[in-house]
C-alpha cells in the first residue's frame, strides 16, 4: 500500500472514530435526544471530513510531497472519515438511543484496536502497548465529552 495512501486512511478512521465517539458521547449526555446525536453524526462525517482531508492536504504539502501523493492522501483521508464516520449511524438509527452509544463505544474501539493491532505488526512492534495506548486516548475522550456533555446539559437546563 502506498504511504500517501495508508497515511490518508489511517488518519481518517482514527480521527472518524475519535471525533465521532466524543460527539455522540457528548451529544447523549448533554440532550438525550436520538435525533440530535444522529444529527451530529452526519454533521462530523460531512464537515469533518472535508475538515481533515484540507489538513493533510495542507500538511502534505508543507513537506513539499509530490502533488499526486498530497491528493491520495487528501481523497483517502476524506473517503474512510467521511465513510466511517457513517457507520455510526447504523446503531443510532436501529438501536435505543442508551444501547446506540454503548453500541458505537464497542464499535469504535474495535475498529482502534484492529488498526492499532495492524499498525503494530508492521512496526514489529508490541501490540498489546499501542493497543492499550490508542484505547487510553479514546477513553479519556469519552470520558471528557460525557462530563463536558452533563455539564453543560445542568448549566442551561
Amino acid at each position: 500500500m502506498k504511504n500517501s495512501f495508508k497515511t490518508g486512511l489511517c488518519f481518517g478512521l482514527t480521527s472518524a472514530t475519535i471525533t465521532t465517539l466524543g460527539l455522540i458521547v457528548g451529544l447523549n449526555s448533554g440532550t438525550h435526544s436520538k435525533e440530535v446525536v444522529i444529527s451530529g453524526i452526519l454533521t462530523i462525517a460531512i464537515a469533518d471530513a472535508f475538515s481533515d482531508s484540507l489538513g493533510i492536504h495542507l500538511a502534505e504539502e508543507s513537506k513539499k510531497n509530490d502533488k499526486k501523493a498530497v491528493w491520495e492522501s487528501m481523497i483517502a483521508t476524506f473517503i474512510s472519515k467521511f465513510l466511517f464516520a457513517l457507520t455510526f449511524l447504523v446503531p443510532a438509527l436501529f438501536l435505543e438511543l442508551q444501547s446506540a452509544v454503548i453500541a458505537s463505544i464497542a464499535w469504535g474501539m474495535l475498529i482502534l484496536g484492529v488498526l492499532s493491532y495492524i499498525i503494530a505488526r508492521s512496526n514489529k512492534e508490541n501490540p498489546v502497548m499501542v493497543i492499550g495506548e490508542h484505547w487510553l486516548i479514546a477513553i479519556i475522550v469519552i470520558i471528557i465529552t460525557n462530563f463536558v456533555g452533563t455539564l453543560i446539559s445542568r448549566l442551561f437546563s
